[in-house]
């Protein structure tokens, strides 16, 4: 069993479980309906998302120490009591379950699901 890293409305992979949108907007002009059909998540869970001003910060982070500050800022912000709770039974069913989390950025390397990714490998998740 594991956790996928993926990037939302990308196609599923077989097996990939249950896809979780951890991000602060929906799709745009996709109804919501067709989340699922259309492969972007089946539960949205903004809880594992950056605040807008850090997704701003993010998509304006130019270079390697703008970028590292945005990474510090987003792990004290999942180091809050209800993400940080979220990431510990993500990283429980993980063991159990098969299932995905994502994001709509192109770049994993420029993208929060990639601090997601250490974050729960950190707490023993088994991650792909």
């Amino acid at each position: 069993m594991t956790i996928r890293i993926v990037r939302l409305g990308t196609p599923r992979a077989e097996d990939e479980g249950l896809r979780v949108g951890t991000v602060r907007r929906p799709p745009r002009g996709v109804p919501k309906a067709e989340f699922a059909k259309r492969d972007f998540y089946d539960v949205w869970y903004p809880v594992l998302s950056p605040t807008q001003e850090l997704v701003t910060e993010a998509l304006h982070a130019e270079d390697e120490k703008a970028w590292r500050a945005f990474v510090k800022k987003f792990k004290a912000q999942m180091a809050e009591p209800d993400a940080s709770k979220t990431l510990d039974l993500l990283a429980a069913l993980s063991h159990r379950t098969n299932m995905s989390v994502g994001c709509y950025c192109e770049d994993e390397a420029r993208c929060h699901r990639s601090v997601l990714r250490e974050m729960l490998t950190a707490r023993g998740a088994d991650v792909i």
